[in-house]
């Protein structure tokens, strides 16, 4: 390069450095049209495994879910190691299977009441999964403890509906909660040699057979609930509704897939309620999404149009490593899956999980300070949408920035997550930009900026402000 190109780069360098620019960065499009309003701002922004920090009683972390607005939390694996011996999986709730299920005295309530107690003093609904905690050891060779299927499907149907009587209807010295969200069990489908599967141990018929016995039953006894399951492990090999093999497939792949074939064709023709079919992905956000959109394209070709099967998308985390727990770039790519969920077919949505943990799949609290992640934040911001509820036309101009934005009595807002892996020129149109502006990058954790001319790598921007007429 000539002294005189080098000059000239530099000068447009100090000149973009004047005007907060990047010499680097591209230009995406953001308009917000509050006049065309597209729908709600829906309930994609649930949790699984609340989290369950401390002693006993003690919920105090309870509070950050109230304060990011979530509306579920989904109850599957939320009593540690064997479900602890205490809450919410069947064997915990009822502990001895011969019993008399007909009497109080035979429930072990106190726990699990503790927990809901906590997520409804906070303004989350429990979605409750009907089930056990996964036994991962198992595919090491060591003996199943709850995760054989039950030994008397109707007995255990009928336990189930008493632990829903105990919730909603007071029965037992109970609860009169909103609790709508009944899911049978959980990723039945999870190993084809039945031998390996962490969760049922037995073959994904015998899986079939107790769906048919139990959903039936509990519809027939709370027409108002949502009966549903099963909590499929995912399409990742999904390309299509007629087609089962994606180039990255595998046997186990296919067999969730197949799996999903059988389960809505046998309630088709059986005509076995399905008010909600859950199912999960660990895929990069942009997978996750065509996942879901081959679920969507599933359940119609069955007939399980949207108006007669919500679609729930309750076990999801883009990519899970421990290197990414607490970074902007996690916040990002889960920020991105939200508004994603929100675009997309999905009826309502729980990220996995909201423990304070040290895993992988822990990736909202910090174990060590009991205080949120960076990823907290992506629901802090979806939250301002919510409050608004009405979704509006928004476009964006670079595929890879994820955009979406609710109107509402006079005031707008819009999400904006720059997963490009560069810095962007923002260009907003639509909306003031005298409102109020946070964002979450690798030097902010949802601080109030001036609206930024360029959007950091890995960045979550949420505007609030009057509508623009």
């Amino acid at each position: 390069m000539s002294h005189l190109k080098i000059l000239k780069v530099g000068l447009l360098g100090a000149l973009f450095a004047i005007n907060g620019l990047s010499l680097n960065a591209a230009t995406v499009y953001v308009n917000v049209d509050s006049s065309k309003v597209i729908g709600e701002i829906k309930p994609v922004n649930g949790v699984g495994q609340p989290p369950m920090a401390g002693q006993l009683g003690r919920w105090g972390m309870m509070k950050y879910l109230k304060e990011a607005g979530i509306p579920y939390a989904r109850l599957h694996d939320v009593g540690g190691w064997l479900g602890g011996g205490l809450y919410v999986d069947i064997p915990n709730v009822f502990p001895n299977f011969d019993a008399d299920e007909t009497k109080i005295e035979n429930y072990r309530f106190a726990y699990t009441d503790s927990l809901l107690k906590a997520l409804v003093d906070n303004g989350v609904e429990p979605f409750f999964r009907l089930g056990v905690t996964i036994e991962n050891f198992v595919e090491r060779g060591y003996p199943r403890v709850y995760t054989m299927p039950p030994k008397d499907y109707a007995k255990w149907a009928r336990i189930c509906e008493y632990i829903i009587r105990h919730y909603t209807e007071g029965w037992g010295r109970g609860f009169k909660y909103k609790m709508e969200y009944w899911e049978i069990w959980n990723e039945p489908d999870n190993n084809p040699n039945e031998k390996l599967n962490p969760l049922w141990g037995a073959s994904f018929e015998e899986y079939m057979k107790m769906y048919g016995v139990v959903a039936p039953y509990l519809k027939e006894k709370f027409p108002h609930l949502k009966i549903g399951g099963y909590g499929s492990c995912g399409f990742y090999a999904g390309v299509g509704a007629k087609q089962v093999k994606a180039a990255n497939s595998s046997p186990r792949l296919e067999h969730f897939v197949e799996c999903a074939h059988k389960f809505l064709k046998a309630a088709r023709e059986k005509s076995w309620p399905l008010d909600f079919f859950s199912f999960h992905s660990y895929s990069p956000v942009k997978e996750a999404l065509r996942q879901v959109d081959y679920a969507d394209e599933l359940l119609n070709e069955y007939g399980f149009t949207a108006e007669r099967t919500e679609r729930i998308f309750n076990e999801w985390l883009p990519s899970p490593s421990q290197n990414k727990l607490g970074s902007a770039q996690q916040a990002a790519e889960i920020a991105a899956e939200i508004v994603g969920l929100q675009n997309g077919p999905c009826s309502m949505a729980c990220v996995y999980d909201a423990r304070c943990g040290i895993g992988a799949y822990s990736p909202i609290f910090n174990p060590m300070t009991l205080k949120p992640h960076k990823a907290y934040y992506a629901f802090m911001a979806f939250n301002e949408l919510r409050k608004l509820g009405k979704a509006v036309e928004c476009k964006s101009s670079n595929k890879d920035v994820y955009v979406v934005a609710a109107s509402n009595n006079g005031k707008s807002a819009v999400m904006i997550v720059n997963l490009t892996n560069r810095e962007q020129e923002l260009k907003i149109s639509g909306i003031s930009e005298k409102g109020i502006c946070r964002i979450v990058d690798d030097k902010h954790t949802y601080e109030e900026v001036a609206l930024p001319k360029v959007l950091s790598r890995n960045a979550i921007l949420i505007v609030t402000s009057e509508k623009v007429d």
